[in-house]
């Protein structure tokens, strides 16, 4: 086993002590810078104790660190990704409600959901509900203002897609959003929910099919069907309860700046790297 360890910064070099430290601890054969800000700490010997101050160590130095094996990027063959507060900075629905002077009372709905605490399904009828009669006009001035990509993820998508993987985006958000970042990104697949509008203004429900927890996963298992490969050929990457079943059958399930219940549940938590730091856990070769 290995364990990776990335920072925003030069690792090596600014962690220098930190890095020595896990080193020991951890009984590491061998430091291998992977690329200024990432270092890879070979055949390390970590039980369950060692492991957890390690963890602790890294989170108050504010480093990501993955134990496990290292990937070939060829074993994978689709990237998986939830679009709010993973692919991009914003919850979508929260910056629509503020249009409505209504963010308080969406956002605390939605950081419940998040959190698994509220059903998804439940949680987005009561904050779709409460967008009844908003002109649709805000949802633009929402893509326009405030969706900003995260971190990472302009790189992370040119390197899987340079490599031949394709991208699929699954939201429990609105097509609105998800049609623009297909486009704006070349995303191959996306799916999310379709916000209906009567007479240019929101009638403060949904059309079809809710993209919850379940939706998610089977959408995951049928783009992999499609693509005749196995769900443990997928990485999926998300931040809320809502996606830790389709992280569930991947192989490699990435939580990035999520709850605690997904980081929890995930194989690599991403809490201060970009997008891209995926990338550091697979060789290229």
């Amino acid at each position: 086993m290995n364990l990776i360890i990335q920072s925003l910064n030069a690792v090596l070099t600014q962690q220098a002590a930190t890095i020595q430290s896990i080193a020991q601890m951890s009984r590491a054969e061998k430091i291998v810078p992977i690329n200024t800000n990432a270092i890879r700490l070979e055949n390390v010997q970590c039980d369950a104790k060692i492991l957890q101050e390690i963890q602790e160590q890294c989170l108050v130095a504010k480093l990501d660190v993955y134990h496990g094996s290292q990937h070939q990027l060829s074993d994978f063959k689709l990237v998986a990704m939830d679009m709010d507060s993973t692919l991009i900075t914003i919850e979508c629905i929260d910056e629509i409600a503020d249009m409505q002077g209504l963010k308080p009372q969406v956002a605390e709905i939605t950081e419940a959901a998040m959190r698994g605490e509220i059903e998804f399904q439940e949680s987005l009828i009561r904050r779709v509900g409460l967008l009844k009669g908003l002109d649709a006009s805000a949802l633009q001035k929402v893509y326009d203002q405030r969706l900003q990509l995260s971190l990472g993820a302009e790189n992370m998508l040119k390197q899987v897609q340079q490599a031949g993987m394709k991208t699929l985006l699954v939201s429990g958000g609105f097509t609105f959003f998800t049609d623009r970042m297909k486009s704006r990104l070349n995303l191959d697949y996306t799916h999310a929910n379709v916000l209906e509008v009567v007479d240019d203004k929101l009638t403060g429900k949904v059309i079809g099919t809710i993209v919850d927890a379940d939706e998610k996963k089977r959408t995951v298992e049928k783009i992999c069907a499609e693509l005749s490969i196995s769900t443990q050929q997928a990485i999926v990457m998300g931040d809320g309860a809502n996606d830790l079943k389709m992280m569930g059958i991947a192989g490699l399930s990435v939580a990035f700046r999520a709850k605690p219940v997904v980081r929890a549940q995930a194989n690599v938590a991403l809490n201060f790297v970009g997008l891209d730091g995926v990338l550091n856990l697979l060789y290229s070769s």
